[in-house]
């Protein structure tokens, strides 16, 4: 054979043959090689310290230390969505610093992020509470004023009318005072701020019963919502003014305030005062804003430097904890100058980790070399295919179900073909098919730059499939060919109809029927069966025998290879106590009952086929008349119908299984009993599931059946009942409604459906026949894949 190179050709039929091997790394180079290897990917890795804890391992601190920097990168992470801006993609190359200067780096990084944060904390709130001070000083500024207004022209009014009154009515307190007696006018006090809107009346209800009604409050609404300096939200709030009298109401309404979040700032009676405030506020908020501006542009630059190699730390930080997550499941030997390892590697893939292990050693100046041996072993070894764009959906449908078991047959191979033309048969219509592969093209044509994009959880699941759901769609034009069904609508595209009316009007072809008078339509159903009496009869008989032969076919097939698994495993048990007595029993049957659908097609023969496959087992030795199918018939169904046996000898075959493992493996002491009531039960499961599995495919015709009529409900129901009323609004109309209704039930409802019934068919009736499915898989230590999981 010629050089295959590092890798060789991709064989989905058995997993890659395994073994264990055990490397031994100086610690002085543990750290290069480990690395070496995860770029590799081909070497999983066994935990040789799993009765450890993970603060008694080696590199506990390290983990620690690399925690403590993803925690870093997440927090600039957080303040770079903050302020809108995006880390650049990973630049390509390694990274121009190692782990040890990139956490002084982001050590210094975090501790000025942190400080110029603060500080804008800082300035931020100074400057949300001088904006509520400028409110505040214009809202009660314009209160006091019309208040002195309206005190002074009353005053004038009634001296004008009464002369010189000893009482002056006051606007403020809208009741009368003495003015004569010094001794005895009040001293009002007052209190100026912001209270939130939503709880100003209750608020004021609560000033009102805390001093018993011996307040006065006047609120104003702001216009527009005020940030409030404590919480940083946008609120609505109302301006107030609160005069009282004595110390012990000002004490009461100072605990309210402070209850209800009521911001109070300090406000001067007299005018120029008052002035000279607003004016210093106004400055001081310009300044203010001004510093906060260059503030954020200082952080915003640093934000977008940490930005700028964001992805690169990013990696390098995940990289190192991976690297020492698995240093940490090496055990150490006991000179403490070495790390031993074990893991399970691919046989093909021996060169490449000795060479990794050499260069590792050569760029960390190690003066011993990293030692590599294989170890034998009794444990099952993981799973390993090798998948490309295109296997790896079909893969995936098998992994699902369960993971192979080491070596065994895999399904893959067979569902790359059959999942998606059992899936046509149910869905088979060339228009629908049209569709589906429309979709999947542009899926296909712009999978490069879809694979780098963050896509929604179904749209993922498409993008993945997008090969698998290519093949459905080319299989539902095939079938849809055959089924002669383009959106329900029959055309001759393959030559003209073999058959016509018996009158040249066509009137009777619903209750009389047609007549053949040409060759037989070379390919699919004829287009002249459409709309007939004998439509429905014929396609349900010809789709009902198609389903039991292809199930009988794919029964047979997953039959024939747990044959090859018996065989590869040197089973041969198996072979003659399983293998044969199931295939007897099922194409005695089965096998048989196609056989007559085969006959009868091509004879054109109208034999019974229930009445011939009932009566087998009923009278096996009555005269067949018309059911004769072919010449010594009876003798054949007499000798099936009385020979049959007992399927398998479960005795003798698991007695020599609890004695020989195909993998040399270790068995525990053989329980006889158990292994009867086991094999008893498996013997029962078969013979029921044969006749469940055959009638399960039956779903064939029946999802066929249900995709034809929905599609020709549409059509004649929606598409030409809107034609016929020749109106150009209910032809748009009807137009619109048939194609929402064939893309949401058919399209996407019916596909839905009918992949699920074709993924049923191959989990149950296909892959219960040869596939154990209780195997693990392999999962290398690899970068590659761990920045995949990570997205």
């Amino acid at each position: 054979m010629g050089e295959r190179g590092c890798w060789p050709s991709m064989d989905l039929m058995r997993s890659e043959r395994m073994q264990l091997v055990q490397i031994i790394i100086p610690v002085e180079s543990a750290h290069q090689t480990v690395s070496y290897l995860g770029d590799l990917g081909l070497l999983q890795f066994k935990d040789l310290n799993a009765d450890k804890s993970p603060f008694q391992r080696t590199y506990a601190a390290q983990i620690k230390k690399c925690g403590e920097m993803a925690r870093k990168l997440r927090y600039f992470k957080v303040q770079m969505a903050k302020a809108g801006l995006e880390p650049k993609a990973k630049p390509l190359g390694k990274p121009d610093m190692d782990i040890d200067d990139l956490e002084i780096k982001l050590e210094e990084l975090e501790g000025e992020l942190v400080e110029v944060n603060t500080n804008q904390d800082k300035l931020q709130r100074t400057y949300n509470e001088l904006v509520e001070y400028q409110l505040v000083l214009q809202k009660a500024g314009e209160f006091f004023s019309s208040a002195l207004s309206s005190a002074i022209a009353q005053q004038r009014d009634m001296e004008s009318q009464q002369g010189a009154e000893e009482s002056l009515e006051t606007p403020l307190l809208l009741e009368q005072q003495t003015l004569n007696d010094s001794s005895k006018q009040v001293k009002l006090g007052f209190l100026t701020g912001l209270v939130p809107k939503e709880t100003s009346m209750s608020f004021e209800r609560i000033l009102f019963r805390a001093t018993r009604g011996n307040v006065f409050l006047k609120q104003s609404a702001i216009e527009g919502p005020v940030i409030d300096p404590a919480s940083g939200e946008k609120t609505q709030k109302n301006a107030f003014v609160i005069l009282f009298s004595g110390d012990r109401a000002k004490n009461k309404i100072g605990k309210i305030c402070e209850a209800y979040g009521a911001n109070r700032y300090p406000f001067s009676e007299e005018l120029t005062k008052q002035a000279q405030m607003l004016t210093e506020v106004s400055g001081r908020i310009s300044e203010l804003k001004s510093t906060i501006d260059a503030g954020l542009l200082h952080r915003d630059h640093l934000l977008q430097t940490i930005g700028d190699r964001y992805e690169q730390w990013n990696t390098l930080v995940r990289k190192e904890k991976s690297i020492y997550h698995t240093l940490n499941m090496l055990s150490v030997d006991v000179t403490k100058k070495c790390l031993v390892g074990e893991g399970w590697s691919p046989v093909f893939a021996s060169k490449q980790v000795q060479e990794a292990l050499e260069r590792a050693a050569f760029d960390s100046n190690s003066q011993v070399g990293s030692i590599f041996r294989v170890l034998q072993t009794r444990e099952s070894p993981p799973t390993y295919f090798r998948t490309n764009k295109f296997t790896s959906a079909f893969q995936g449908l098998v992994d699902a179900y369960g993971v192979a078991k080491y070596q065994e047959a895999n399904p893959a191979v067979f569902t790359i073909v059959t999942f998606p033309f059992l899936f046509a048969v149910m869905f088979g219509d060339w228009g629908h098919g049209i569709c589906l592969l429309i979709a999947t093209l542009f899926l296909i044509a712009r999978e490069k730059k879809l694979s780098s994009q963050k896509l929604g959880d179904i749209m993922e699941m498409m993008f993945g499939g997008r090969y698998l759901i290519l093949l459905m769609s080319l299989f539902s034009i095939y079938t849809g060919l055959i089924y002669n069904e383009f959106f329900s609508v029959p055309f001759d595209l393959f030559g003209p109809s073999a058959y016509a009316c018996r009158d040249l009007s066509c009137k009777d072809s619903t209750t009389i029927g047609l007549i053949k008078v040409g060759n037989t339509y070379p390919f699919g159903v004829d287009s002249a069966w459409h709309g007939t009496r004998s439509e429905l009869p014929f396609l349900n008989s010809m789709k009902m025998k198609m389903s039991i032969l292809l199930g009988v076919a794919q029964m047979n097939l997953g039959i024939i290879l747990s044959y090859f698994n018996a065989k590869f495993f040197r089973n041969s048990v198996n072979t003659w106590c399983q293998f044969i007595p199931q295939m007897i029993f099922l194409n005695a049957l089965f096998g048989y009952l196609s056989f007559l659908i085969i006959i009868k097609w091509v004879s054109g023969s109208q034999a019974d086929l229930y009445h011939i496959l009932i009566y087998m087992f009923l009278s096996p030795t009555d005269e067949l008349g018309e059911n004769e199918l072919f010449p010594m018939q009876r003798n054949v169904q007499r000798h099936a119908g009385q020979s049959y046996i007992p399927l398998e000898n479960q005795d003798e075959s698991l007695q020599v299984e609890a004695n020989h493992d195909s993998h040399g493996h270790g068995h525990g002491e053989f329980e006889f009993s158990e292994i009867f009531v086991h094999q008893l039960i498996h013997t029962i499961e078969f013979v029921l599931g044969a006749v469940s599995n055959t009638a399960s495919y039956l779903r064939l015709w029946a999802l066929s059946l249900a995709h034809s009529q929905l599609s020709t409900v549409f059509y004649e129901k929606v598409l030409l009942l809107a034609w016929g009323y020749n109106n150009i609004f209910i032809l748009i109309v009807g137009f619109i409604v048939f194609a929402f209704a064939t893309i949401g039930v058919l399209l996407v409802m019916e596909t839905l459906s009918a992949f699920l019934h074709a993924l049923r068919l191959h989990w149950v009736e296909f892959q219960n026949k040869f596939y154990e499915g209780d195997g693990y898989m392999f999962c290398p230590f690899s970068f590659v894949l761990a920045e995949e999981e990570e997205e």
